[in-house]
């Protein structure tokens, strides 16, 4: 049975880099804007292919990565829920330096490069939300850096927790988040072998910080966890 077509619009003006368009500009972005659906698995896009838009998850996550000289993987950022990706190769028309592949069935909005341009040279205002989103990502960029340079390993895996936006309970120092890929993944994410990140793991969980059962992570006390040294 086929799906039910989404209302386009409604989902633009729920991400942060359309929040703020008005509704004609979002029917204008709709017609250049098209639904893609990803099995888990699936890859989106390899290194190489053109870059003819910018992609905007609505549910499930994304791996952007890319496979060295000897083969190994290694993971450059994990989109998720309400982010995008494929701005800046966008704008500078060069093809995918990375390859994308959905972790888990995913639903994305695809944003050709024509209908954004022509809203840019329509509207400044919506140039300025571009550049901000871009100075979001390159600002991520030097803090990944910054934590390989100067933080642990430890303390790498302490900021994923935290940063992944656990549930806190009512009294709001027990929370719970699920890992949304592969422990392996994740590791590669961090700049940490697999083995590495599991012994932090083993670690946080000997010092009685959180639990672990498969994906979920449960943190025991989120106040410890935030000043935990190792």
């Amino acid at each position: 049975m086929p799906s039910t077509p989404i209302k386009v619009q409604t989902f633009l003006a729920n991400l942060p880099l359309f929040r703020e368009i008005a509704p004609q500009e979002l029917d204008r972005i709709a017609l250049g804007t098209r639904e893609q659906h990803a099995a888990r698995g699936e890859v989106l896009f390899r290194k190489g292919d053109p870059c003819d838009g910018l992609h905007m998850v609505i549910y499930g996550h994304v791996k952007l990565a890319f496979t060295s000289a000897s083969g190994d993987e290694k993971v450059v950022e994990l989109v998720g829920p309400g982010q995008s990706f494929g701005e800046a190769l966008m704008f500078m028309e060069k093809p995918y330096v990375v390859y994308a592949q959905a972790l888990a069935d995913s639903l994305l909005l695809h944003v050709s490069k024509s209908v954004i341009f022509e809203e840019i040279e329509r509207e400044p205002r919506f140039a300025r939300k571009m550049i901000a989103g871009l100075s979001r990502r390159l600002h991520g960029l030097i803090s990944d850096l910054e934590s390989y340079s100067l933080h642990s390993g430890t303390q790498r895996v302490i900021g994923y927790l935290l940063r992944a936006e656990p549930e806190p309970d009512t009294a709001g120092n027990v929370a719970q988040l699920k890992l949304p890929t592969s422990k392996g993944v994740i590791a590669s994410r961090l700049n940490l072998t697999p083995e590495h990140f599991s012994r932090v793991l083993h670690e946080l969980t000997a010092a009685g910080l959180i639990t672990v059962d498969g994906r979920t992570v449960t943190i025991l006390d989120l106040e410890r966890l935030r000043t935990y040294e190792g």
